[in-house]
């Protein structure tokens, strides 16, 4: 997989983000899938690696392995079910930050963790802690993107975590995006922002909407359900997810398989 997306001309290569299915992981897993990343790489790409969790002092323990594996920066989710206060994001960012010399990027979704991460916490973030370079932003309100490059200034790295809002972000001065689709489409997904940064605007618009319907089939179901039956149709992986999650039913599989063929993903 890490061959095919460094071939396919990803720019990077994120783990242990939403897809990766993170928290039904091990300590040890997610430990392991540091190693295994940083070697299939070979210091090709730059290396993102996930090492959040909802408890600091097992946040800290992954950081720390990531960083002690080679990879070049730290993803780390807005602490999950606990809900904390703006004051409370603060301060455990500030400690994760203060334990590493990587670049954090904070991973900023409010679906999945029912808590945002306001624009104002993040600028005292960036002026508090040199080392926290950006945010992979998964909100569906729009508006926080600009607040962000408005409060946080423009050279803090704005990624999309958003499919339909990748073009968008990078439109109003995104750096880029942490895509699931690119798990099935790389070299589309890379073109997005290729076409974006040589200023071909028209072009990436036209990509933008044509890779709009597989981004919706991707989140018919909580990801990575259909995404991980997706890249078993193309005969990638074998596709297994851990419970609670399961996969597509046999209709919602059909219905994607429709889809996946617009792309010539499969016959």
């Amino acid at each position: 997989m890490i061959d095919w997306q460094v071939e396919s001309g990803s720019h990077g290569i994120s783990v242990e983000g939403t897809t990766g299915e993170p928290s039904s992981l091990t300590l040890k897993e997610r430990e392991e899938i540091f190693s295994v990343t940083v070697s299939a790489v070979g210091g090709r790409v730059p290396i993102l690696a996930g090492t959040g969790t909802n408890n600091l002092k097992e946040t800290l323990h992954l950081t720390r392995a990531a960083e002690d594996a080679g990879v070049d920066a730290a993803l780390v989710i807005v602490p999950y079910y606990n809900r904390p206060s703006q004051e409370g994001l603060f301060d455990y960012f500030s400690k994760v930050a203060d334990s590493t010399s990587l670049p954090v990027v904070i991973y900023n979704i409010p679906g999945r963790t029912a808590t945002n991460m306001e624009p104002h916490t993040m600028k005292k973030l960036k002026e508090r802690c040199k080392n926290i370079v950006g945010v992979k932003e998964a909100n569906k309100d729009f508006e926080q993107a600009s607040r962000i490059l408005l409060e946080c200034g423009r050279d803090f790295l704005l990624y999309s975590g958003i499919e339909s809002l990748c073009f968008p972000m990078l439109a109003i001065g995104g750096s880029g995006h942490i895509s699931a689709t690119a798990n099935i489409l790389p070299r589309e997904v890379a073109d997005l922002y290729n076409l974006c940064k040589k200023g071909e605007w028209e072009e990436a618009r036209e990509l933008h909407y044509r890779l709009l319907p597989i981004n919706e089939a991707l989140f018919w179901e909580t990801n990575p359900q259909p995404l991980k039956t997706a890249l078993g149709l193309m005969g990638k992986i074998n596709p297994r997810l851990r419970p609670p999650l399961v996969g597509l039913s046999q209709e919602k599989t059909e219905k994607l398989k429709e889809v996946m063929r617009m792309y010539n993903l499969i016959p």
